[in-house]
């Protein structure tokens, strides 16, 4: 059965227009509530990002819960990968977070945790759905669920950042730059990386509801950049509006992508020997990535772009490591999902062990010249049609065996997202404008 409101990511879209409206999401946390009560003792943790929207979306879905006899406990601002964890360890039965991630503050979402941190099943996805579909009803009142603040949520997961790198080793002498996007980390990574003992200088940590994700954070590295260069600091990292993304930038100020930070931290495990399984990336995995695990004879697998799905293949695979190029880097050997300042930490570790540069790190690995362009649609494309198809063939032809071609359809925008790769970079940004430009034309016609 085809899923109505669940994408890749949860449920997402523009604050007021369906399904992101305060009368849905109090249904939606109903439903929620009748597919994860037990009838007994339990509750659902409640966290958001910063953007405005959240207070609004927070008291529609306790309503729903409580409604469904099912208490809440919330968290207020707080990471997407932290409420992962505070679910597991805090026994809830689910975890809800109110976030849009690396969208701006006028959309917002919903993702949903299990008790073990990890993403929904399809199967349960349908079931919230299916009651989506029945009007809601009230348990008789003294069955109502009970609303109560999580006070020490913020240290609890500070302390199990920060136990993510080895015991006796320490940030002393670094000096870091953290980039919080304005976002839900902004009262928390800092604090993880100053008590490792870094010198910590911030940017991005002034929230105000509508200035998440601008200018600032995992997509947008350019400020970062600058503060590194400025200070003269060892690195910067950039993390995105829920914490679930993390970009680095090294000392002569370049950005450094997920792929980079995949090939160190398992360079990394390689060198512990505790590495175990492939290394899965997505269909947008730079080449250079493959060729240099190649080297280390550890084997890429590709997934379909989305972290759930890189998290699907590892389990499948019995692997550990594996993430996209945007930054989302699960490392299963320390926590259930995503999580931007956990993978910034065992790059850093890193770097303290071996005493070389983010910057000597990531020169193992050499990127393939890739262009991304993103082509606004107003409606729903079949990207099998045969003028777009036609394009990437011809594309495809001239790139020969050096190079590769993705089209895929944004599971959460209304784009078309265009990928060319080579070898050549003027080659490179030729196809993909060719490219990006007989796509909208066969759109258009």
């Amino acid at each position: 059965m085809t899923k109505k409101y669940f994408g890749t990511d949860g449920i997402r879209g523009k604050v007021g227009v369906p399904p992101i409206t305060p009368d849905f999401l109090l249904k939606l946390g109903w439903a929620a509530g009748q597919v994860f009560a037990d009838g007994g003792h339990n509750f659902v943790l409640v966290g958001k990002d910063t953007r405005i929207s959240g207070y609004m979306f927070e008291s529609a879905l306790e309503a729903g819960l409580t409604a469904a006899g099912v208490g809440t406990r919330l968290l207020g601002p707080m990471p997407t990968p932290a409420i992962a964890y505070l679910t597991r360890t805090l026994h809830a039965k689910a975890g809800i977070v109110i976030s849009a991630s690396h969208n701006p503050y006028y959309d917002n979402g919903i993702k949903f945790f299990s008790s073990q941190g990890t993403k929904l099943s399809d199967e349960i996805e349908r079931k919230i759905e299916m009651y989506l579909d029945l009007p809601i009803s009230t348990v008789e009142s003294s069955k109502l669920g009970k609303a109560k603040r999580v006070v020490d949520a913020a240290g609890r997961y500070i302390e199990f950042c920060k136990a993510s790198v080895p015991s006796g080793l320490d940030f002393e002498g670094m000096k870091i730059v953290v980039d919080c996007a304005n976002g839900a980390t902004y009262q928390i990574a800092p604090h993880v990386f100053e008590e490792l003992g870094a010198q910590v200088i911030t940017i991005g940590v002034e929230p105000n509801g509508l200035n998440i994700n601008e200018g600032y954070g995992a997509t947008q590295p350019e400020k970062l950049v600058q503060t590194v260069l400025a200070n003269q600091a060892d690195l910067g990292v950039a993390l995105d509006g829920d914490g679930d993304r993390v970009i680095m930038v090294d000392h002569k100020g370049e950005v450094v992508d997920g792929d980079e930070l995949i090939y160190i931290i398992a360079k990394s495990r390689l060198r512990t020997g505790t590495l175990t399984g492939p290394i899965v990336g997505t269909l947008m995995t730079n080449l250079g990535m493959e060729h240099a695990l190649k080297t280390l004879n550890v084997p890429l697998l590709r997934a379909n772009v989305g972290d759930r799905y890189v998290i699907e293949m590892l389990a499948e695979h019995k692997g550990m490591l594996g993430g996209e190029n945007s930054g989302h880097i699960i490392c299963l050997d320390k926590t259930t999902t995503g999580d931007g300042i956990i993978a910034a930490l065992q790059v850093i570790a890193e770097i303290q062990y071996t005493g070389q540069t983010l910057h000597e790190l990531k020169s193992g690995m050499q990127k393939y010249p890739q262009v991304l362009i993103n082509l606004k649609t107003a409606h729903k494309i079949d990207l099998n049609h045969e003028g777009i198809q036609r394009a990437v063939r011809a594309v495809e032809l001239g790139l020969g065996n050096e190079g590769r071609v993705l089209l895929r359809a944004s599971g959460t925008e209304p784009l078309i997202r265009i990928m060319v790769e080579g070898c050549d970079q003027e080659n490179v940004d030729k196809y993909a404008n060719e490219l990006a430009d007989n796509v909208k034309q066969a759109i258009d016609t």
